[in-house]
């Protein structure tokens, strides 16, 4: 029977590119074990296999050898439509470059993730906008991203990953285009929806000071974990 307590959970887990002399293990032998409500740091210098690691997580990649399971579930076993519906439906992603839609509004831009699930249009309005508000940018509905801040472009991403109730958040080094004031005000308000809303994050960073609001931190070095331990944010 699958293990259901534990929410993200690899074994083994390698990723290789190339053949032979040119052989790279980006991911290698990996064991990982996230449950439900976790905030992780995933730190490691560049090259270390840290967005390999969130890659595969977010199903955007897949092992070369070893088990991913997502709430218990092999995902080596699903088919590209169903990795497509878990990608839907349980996870949230946060790009350091934001990947907002430039000519549409903040909130045709949280709409987004609604429209792929065949959401009404009134329904998905009313959830973008509650998204909004959430993030702090109730009033900003209807600006584009070039009327907005940078940090307030990174919650209208946030909103964007939070609006369909995803189980998980991947964060790919959210605060990384930011100054260190508005890096703060993203990573209280991640924290607060960790805590709040009970959303599972995972959050790739070089930034010591980012990492701490994390409950646990995973140090990655040339491809395996070195350190597995609990952050400032326990």
């Amino acid at each position: 029977m699958a293990d259901k307590s534990t929410l993200i959970n690899f074994s083994g887990v390698s990723k290789i590119y190339g053949h032979g002399a040119t052989q790279v293990k980006a991911v290698d032998d990996v064991d990982i074990a996230i449950c439900p409500g976790e905030f992780i740091a995933v730190m490691g210098s560049s090259g270390s296999g840290k967005s390999t690691c969130m890659n595969i997580m977010g199903c955007l990649d897949t092992p070369t050898t070893g088990l991913y399971k997502f709430h218990g579930i092999d995902v080596s076993t699903l088919s590209r439509d169903q990795l497509a519906l878990l990608r839907r439906h349980y996870l949230g992603f946060v790009f350091q470059g934001f990947n907002l839609m430039t000519r549409t509004s903040a909130l045709e831009n949280v709409e987004l993730p609604l429209i792929y699930r065949g959401v009404q249009s009134r329904k998905r309005q009313a959830k973008a906008s509650e998204a909004l508000a959430a993030v702090g940018l109730e009033g900003r509905e209807h600006h584009s991203p070039s009327e907005l801040s940078g940090g307030e472009q990174q919650r209208v991403a946030i909103a964007r990953a939070i609006v369909s109730d995803p189980v998980v958040m991947l964060a790919d080094e959210p605060t990384g285009n930011l100054d260190s004031v508005r890096s703060k005000e993203i990573m209280e308000l991640m924290k607060r929806l960790n805590e709040d809303r009970g959303i599972t994050i995972v959050m790739v960073t070089h930034e010591s000071a980012t990492a701490e609001y994390a409950s646990r931190t995973l140090h990655f070095q040339d491809g395996r974990v070195v350190d597995d331990g609990f952050g400032e944010g326990s």
